[in-house]
């Protein structure tokens, strides 16, 4: 009964599996939840319910509407073994009801066909024989295949009761059928059934007549399988009527016209043709796992060198990055060193002066040069540490330095120092000591050379993002201090305005401070003018 079917049954079950993985990695949410469904619904065609249950979860997880989920839900409730039969029916009844509202014919005659199963074990045989009736009313148009495995349930149904009679009309009813009339293999297979039940019924001269009826037909329609199996059933009815003549007759006729037969079979063909598309769907599979595989080692290859790449760009990246680090400390290390130093002979001629203070018993002049000159040291040796002060801390400072050099050369020069208005003296930072060199460039290798008292101006302003400084004198100039300077007095100037200038270039590198500088002689007129532009 409907053998081939039930033969395709494991084949349908491998391709929907395959159609699944398909749909899973493609993501196909709605044709995941179908496949997935369909896949149940041939696990369970096989008893083979776990399987079934699973799949029928999953396809509820799937589901792309609220009926689909529902419908999955209640067939996996449906199969579970510990659903009472109250439950069952009441999940089939659920998703008669969503089948009649999606208008979904094929479900609803499935789970009409359910609900008789239900009904059967529940004894009630009428209700089991009108959702029979309705099941393959249902399906004969949209599902004929359905239809006749609802149609041999509800023969089965009859000849289980006994009720030949009714088994006998319903399968003549579907030898009627358009859907069997129209196809040969079918008709045969309808009329080897309707046999098998007059044989039930205890009427095997009917049963023979009919099974040479599918006999005959199977020949003319070229059905070498059913022919076969119609000879069998013929066989066994002969031998038990010990007709051996007979038997033997129809063996010999069946061997006799089996390669014209066979020649004429296109479902052979179509096997075949099967069986090769099989055979070459699975040297296709193996030849894609073998690309596939040829692809990951590939892969395993190229993340392992491009991560060999990242870990050796990461490592030149890290050496950079010490070797930055490294070069900042040195310079910062240099930085500070040009820091605190102080100009040794500034410090050797402030000790000569108070010792001069002193020689001349003027003990009142050596005191108070003594406790400024301390207090600048003490000012300056504070600020070592630190590459930028408080504007208000510089120019105590540099307030501090003038007054020593001052009371020193008091007959060389008078100095002034102006401060822009929209300059924050305590929050605005700037490098300490910057200017103090060039101060004392001004004093010592300008003003102390003229004859008549000298000036000296700084002035602090403010230009947008900028601080303008300037140094301004009026002493003999830069080219007329070289001619009087010394050999130990070049180096000793020399080395000092180096170390500023170097100064300089590091706060720019590492702080990005833009500081430009610049030293000249006033034109058209004596002295120099320094010009210092800081980036606030």
């Amino acid at each position: 009964m409907l053998t081939h079917f039930w033969f395709k049954l494991p084949k349908s079950e491998e391709y929907l599996t395959k159609a699944k993985v398909v749909y899973e990695k493609l993501k196909d949410k709605q044709n995941l939840e179908k496949t997935t469904r369909k896949l149940a619904q041939a696990q369970e065609k096989q008893n083979k319910i776990t399987p079934a249950i699973v799949n029928y979860e999953k396809a509820s997880n799937f589901g792309y509407s609220k009926a689909s989920r529902s419908m999955n839900a209640n067939d996996a409730a449906r199969l579970s073994t510990s659903s009472s039969q109250v439950v069952k029916a009441e999940a089939i009844q659920n998703n008669i009801d969503i089948s009649k509202k999606e208008n979904e014919k094929g479900d609803l005659a499935a789970s009409y066909s359910q609900m008789a199963d239900v009904n059967i074990q529940q004894n009630d045989i009428p209700k089991a024989e009108e959702n029979l009736k309705n099941a393959y009313q249902l399906s004969k148009k949209e599902a004929p295949q359905q239809a006749l495995e609802i149609s041999q349930k509800l023969t089965n149904f009859y000849v289980d009761n006994k009720n030949f009679d009714k088994a006998i009309e319903a399968k003549k009813k579907v030898l009627k059928e358009d859907f069997v009339k129209d196809n040969s293999e079918k008709k045969v297979e309808q009329i080897q059934e309707l046999a098998d039940i007059y044989i039930k019924k205890n009427d095997p001269n009917e049963a023979v007549s009919l099974l040479k009826n599918a006999y005959g037909l199977a020949l003319q329609k070229g059905h070498t399988l059913e022919a076969q199996k119609t000879v069998k059933k013929l066989d066994s009815l002969y031998n038990a009527s010990k007709n051996v003549d007979a038997s033997v007759q129809l063996y010999r006729d069946f061997l006799e016209r089996l390669p014209e037969l066979v020649s004429k079979d296109r479902s052979l063909i179509d096997n075949k043709i099967l069986e090769d598309t099989e055979q070459r769907i699975l040297q296709l599979e193996k030849e894609k796992e073998l690309k596939d595989e040829l692809i990951r080692k590939k892969n395993v290859f190229n993340y392992g060198l491009i991560g060999t790449l990242i870990i050796l760009l990461g490592l030149i990246g890290f050496i950079f990055w010490t070797l930055r680090k490294v070069q900042i400390k040195n310079k910062k290390i240099a930085l500070q060193s040009l820091r605190r130093e102080m100009n040794p002979h500034f410090i050797f001629n402030s000790l000569n002066s108070i010792n001069q203070f002193i020689a001349t018993n003027n003990e009142l002049e050596a005191n108070q040069y003594l406790t400024k000159f301390s207090k600048l040291m003490r000012g300056v040796m504070e600020n070592s540490t630190e590459d930028f002060i408080p504007f208000q801390q510089e120019m105590d400072l540099l307030q501090n330095y003038l007054a020593l050099e001052k009371t020193r050369f008091a007959d060389k020069f008078d100095y002034e120092i102006n401060v822009d208005e929209n300059l924050n003296l305590q929050s605005l930072q700037i490098p300490g000591m910057l200017v103090q060199p060039f101060l004392e460039n001004a004093i010592w290798h300008g003003l102390r050379y003229r004859v008549d008292k000298g000036f000296l101006k700084l002035n602090f302003e403010k230009d947008n993002q900028y601080l303008n400084i300037t140094i301004e004198d009026n002493g003999i100039g830069i080219e007329e201090s070289k001619k009087q300077k010394t050999l130990h007095q070049k180096n000793r100037e020399g080395r000092g305005m180096k170390n500023t200038l170097e100064r300089i270039r590091l706060l720019n590198d590492l702080y990005k401070k833009n500081i430009i500088c610049s030293i000249k002689d006033k034109e058209n007129k004596g002295g120099v003018l320094v010009q210092i532009k800081i980036n606030l």
